[in-house]
């Protein structure tokens, strides 16, 4: 055969060789993969050192092959390993999948209990790396023991002609938390209408991020639902985040709220702390005149917007410290009903710069076409509360003379522009932009020295005790803010 017929076959056989291959996305070209589940939960909680182990599907739907980079990524990267073509670790490289076909990947949590980094919630994800396109699936196991509550049904939410479900944990209809067991909540709890969550004292309630509690449903057509929170002093509730490692604490911002949603009712928040979050405890509108809630002796810090949230709400507050947030401590909203006795309101935030006072009181809304609304503020009532911070002022009013606007400071101390005039009705014997001299207000040690202008400057009223149960009648007056001065 000649050279020249040699060189036509082999060029020919060449051609067909590469026309028959299909083409192979390699690391510089991008490529999108479809997965079994975006989230594996490992729900079994080990009391001795265990494993599970559980499979995923990868499916490439092009119309050619890819090769994809997996390791597993995350803080508890450590407690998980992968299984792909029968090698195991923590990552597999240039792992190839067919076009239109799928691999398998096996996936092991090893969980031991007595590991003190162990979380509550071990979180975790393998990556993907396709071609640069970066895809990840969530791994999340249960690490210590306690109850969790995850999702387990869903609300829709209609947006256009989409719609999207919410998932969330319906709890049973008349619940009761104890202490005997640590509870972990992964997303959002929902007490429906007419049904109670009863929290007794001494529970330790850790929230996961972006999680929280949400009273009354707002996917059902029925209005209702009740939280009861009975803390006793030295037997707290304690509402916080979930992660235990020293780095995160005392870090705010770790989960969501909890909110009271238009038309829930008798609502008790007792001997609680609830730190951490992003809004402690978010009243929303209510359509009855009974408070939204009756919030007594509680600690609310280190939220990283806003302590007591309340949106046309009813609330009564008493012997209640709210403090470090980084917007504000509290807001009366769009209107409503508030009445704060012997609350201390010290907001010395310093993450980062605070812009907003610890204290705002409004009567409007503006809605997105511009439009105004007037929402009455019936009352704003501070009764033997300090309000200070770190700002040159800590109160803020937005007014619309169209509506009511009823405030009033009796027997406080507060922080307010000097330009203000409180030779008005609205504030009765205030001592105005003095040192409440705090213990040690860096670490929020809100009682009072002994030489504090807040001692015997309040006036009497139903509330005896303080939020140490220290009798406020022994030696009248009372002192301002949550704490009577004990000499």
């Amino acid at each position: 055969m000649k050279k020249n017929q040699i060189f036509s076959i082999a060029f020919l056989l060449l051609i067909c060789l590469f026309s028959c291959k299909k083409e192979l996305v390699l690391s510089g070209g991008k490529a999108t993969l479809h997965f079994s589940n975006d989230t594996i939960m490992f729900d079994t909680v080990f009391t001795t050192v265990g494993s599970i182990t559980h499979h995923l599907k990868v499916y490439n739907k092009n119309d050619f092959d890819v090769k994809t980079n997996i390791k597993i990524t995350g803080e508890d990267s450590k407690f998980y390993a992968i299984n792909v073509d029968g090698i195991s670790g923590s990552e597999a490289k240039n792992v190839e999948i067919p076009a239109n076909d799928s691999i398998f990947i096996f996936v092991e949590v090893r969980i031991d209990p007595n590991d003190q980094d162990l979380q509550f919630i071990v979180e975790a994800n393998i990556e993907f790396n396709t071609g640069g396109k970066i895809q990840k699936v969530d791994l999340v196991a249960y690490g210590q023991y306690a109850k969790f509550h995850t999702a387990n049904t869903y609300g829709e939410i209609i947006e256009g002609e989409d719609t999207l479900r919410f998932w969330y944990h319906a709890l049973n209809c008349n619940e009761d938390w104890n202490s005997d067991t640590p509870h972990v909540i992964y997303g959002y709890v929902i007490v429906d209408a007419n049904c109670q969550l009863t929290i007794n004292e001494g529970s330790q309630i850790y929230l996961h991020k972006n999680s929280g509690i949400i009273v009354g449903n707002p996917f059902s057509a029925t209005s209702g639902g009740t939280i009861k929170v009975n803390g006793s002093l030295g037997n707290e509730v304690v509402f916080q985040g979930d992660r235990l490692d020293s780095w995160y604490e005392d870090s705010p911002g770790q989960w969501d709220r909890i909110w009271l949603m238009p038309g829930s009712v008798n609502n008790t928040f007792d001997y609680a702390i609830i730190k951490e979050g992003t809004i402690g405890i978010h009243a929303d509108t209510v359509g009855n005149n009974d408070p939204t809630a009756i919030i007594n002796n509680c600690i609310i810090e280190n939220m990283s917007a806003i302590g007591i949230l309340g949106q046309g709400a009813n609330l009564e507050v008493n012997n209640t410290i709210v403090s470090s947030c980084g917007q504000y401590t509290v807001v009366c909203n769009i209107g409503g009903e508030y009445e704060f006795t012997h609350c201390t309101f010290a907001n010395f935030w310093n993450l980062n710069n605070r812009n907003t006072p610890s204290v705002l009181l409004n009567n409007f809304y503006e809605d997105i076409n511009g439009i105004i609304h007037i929402r009455d503020l019936q009352k704003a009532n501070f009764i033997n509360c300090i309000i200070d911070g770190s700002l040159t002022t800590e109160i803020e009013f937005q007014e619309n003379i169209s509506g009511i606007f009823d405030y009033s400071f009796d027997h406080c101390l507060i922080k307010i522009d000097p330009n203000e005039n409180t030779n008005t009705a609205n504030y009765i014997n205030i001592i105005k932009n003095e040192n409440p001299d705090f213990e040690d207000k860096s670490k929020r040690d809100f009682h009072l020295k002994e030489s504090s202008p807040c001692i015997d400057a309040g006036r009497s009223t139903s509330i005896s005790k303080d939020i140490e149960e220290n009798d406020r009648t022994l030696t009248p007056p009372p002192d301002l803010g949550a704490f009577e001065f004990i000499d």
